[in-house]
């Protein structure tokens, strides 16, 4: 199929863009820069969507970086660079001659409220009560097509872990010195996922004709804690993991983003695996293992 991804550059794109070329896709990027096999935002805007037969919105600020201040300037980017590349792909879909097969959108399992009891499948409510559940909601609802001519499908990622990107990266250095643990009490859930089953879940959504809807981007070990994590990420590297990161430390750092480290959700992904997805790293030492490997 002819896939077109916005913002696949990054580190999720990359890894699905490779997975879509191995199954014999063919893969065209939106993004900001020009280049072979990309067209640029400007672009899809004025001459519309190319023909395709799946478009897929991973384009997204990094909420977490630590380099960026909570401020007011940064939280419009986070906001802008979703939404406005969500609302410019479903409007090009919705006024296409040949609409796609399927629309696919990537947000994040931040639209369920932190708990340390509630368990949350994809029918479970949500998306009204902070900034980033907010995010979610208008996130999503820029995304639907009037009508029932694509397939539309949304995947709530968790923390996606892999080589060379995403929230590892940050986390490596401290641990290898053995400086690492648990953030703040450490009790709190850790909804992740191996960036090979969030690129896995993405291109079987578009492969097969039944899914639709919302489904959760998370492995199936939905009790795993911070401090399980932590404890997990030591024994991968082989060095000890016990010395926490205050959560005063944390909120220094990163403001009201801080709530995404110190409180979690426990995200099941009753939908996924009812669609008949087989998860290549359902396991948390394994999908570890691999990603320091």
């Amino acid at each position: 199929m002819r896939v077109l991804v916005g913002g696949g550059t990054g580190f999720i794109g990359t890894a699905l863009t490779q997975l879509l070329k191995a199954r014999g896709h063919e893969v065209k990027l939106v993004s900001r820069q020009p280049g072979p096999g990309r067209i640029t935002w400007s672009e899809l805007n004025e001459s519309g969507l190319p023909l395709c037969d799946v478009v897929i919105n991973l384009a997204g600020e990094n909420i977490l970086n630590p380099l960026r201040r909570w401020n007011e300037t940064f939280q419009k980017e986070v906001l802008t660079s979703r939404l406005d590349t969500t609302h410019l792909l479903a409007k090009a879909i919705t006024e296409a001659a040949h609409p796609p097969q399927a629309w696919i959108l990537v947000t994040g399992v931040a639209y369920y409220q932190p708990s340390l009891t509630k368990e949350y499948d994809e029918d479970s409510p949500g998306g009204d009560f902070d900034f980033f559940s907010n995010l979610v909601t208008r996130w999503e609802a820029a995304a639907r097509l009037p009508g029932e001519s694509t397939r539309q499908v949304v995947v709530r990622s968790g923390v996606v872990l892999g080589h060379g990107g995403g929230a590892i990266s940050h986390m490596l250095l401290p641990f290898r010195l053995g400086l690492g643990g648990p953030i703040g009490s450490g009790r709190q859930f850790f909804p992740w996922i191996h960036i090979g089953d969030l690129a896995g879940i993405l291109t079987y959504a578009l492969e097969a004709n039944h899914v639709q809807g919302v489904l959760n981007g998370v492995a199936p070990a939905s009790t795993t804690t911070n401090a399980e994590f932590a404890q997990a990420l030591g024994a991968a590297l082989g060095r000890p993991a016990f010395i926490p990161v205050p959560s005063t430390v944390v909120r220094a750092v990163f403001g009201e983003r801080a709530i995404m480290l110190l409180e979690g959700q426990k995200v099941v992904p009753r939908r996924t695996l009812a669609t008949g997805y087989q998860y290549s790293f359902p396991e948390l030492r394994a999908a570890l293992k691999d990603v320091v490997a």
